[in-house]
């Protein structure tokens, strides 16, 4: 159950921290799932549910995960097919990243290890991107370079296709460096 007031007014009335923007959207999340999570609680109890608190989480939480599949499924599905496996690499450790700079910032609150920052989470995944764009440059850079070997080696294998297929005196004649007599 919210306390009286939301999260906001627990926060304040208990002076949990400091307002950083980290912290004010992570209390704006918490509200607003915890409104969504008492609307539903109170459909359950409108039409006289008997689920659990629990049996609640594994419905919704499995619904919204087969939503979000039948969403990105197709997404995920077309990259591949399309030879861009790469971008679906790259949202997919870019959640990752996500979950994992957030997860730090909040155990950092909750050991006192450290400050909380938004600001650190920005730089977090900053850096990925930076370091990415670097490796898609160099990869970019390679792909180039191999692409061009390739192209040069099946044109010098279609000259001498070529060479091969034209009659002996035609080729002689036009290469030649005798002169007639």
């Amino acid at each position: 159950m919210r306390p009286p007031g939301g999260f906001h007014a627990a926060r304040e009335e208990y002076h949990i921290c400091e307002d950083t923007m980290l912290k004010e959207l992570l209390y704006q999340a918490v509200d607003w799932i915890a409104s969504v999570h008492d609307w539903i609680s109170s459909l359950n109890n409108t039409f006289e549910g008997v689920l659990s608190d629990k049996e609640l989480h594994f419905i919704v939480i499995g619904v919204l995960g087969m939503l979000l599949i039948f969403a990105i499924y197709p997404l995920f599905k077309f990259l591949a097919r399309t030879d861009h496996v790469m971008v679906v690499s790259w949202i997919y450790v870019f959640t990752l990243i996500l979950v994992i700079t957030f997860a730090i910032e909040i155990g950092q609150r909750m050991t006192r290890s450290g400050d909380m920052e938004f600001v650190d989470i920005v730089f977090g995944v900053g850096g990925f991107i930076v370091m990415f764009a670097v490796f898609a440059l160099i990869r970019g850079i390679a792909k180039a370079i191999g692409r061009g070997i390739r192209s040069r080696k099946q044109a010098k294998q279609l000259q001498a296709k070529a060479a091969e297929t034209l009659p002996e005196d035609t080729y002689q004649g036009r290469h030649s460096k005798r002169t007639p007599a």
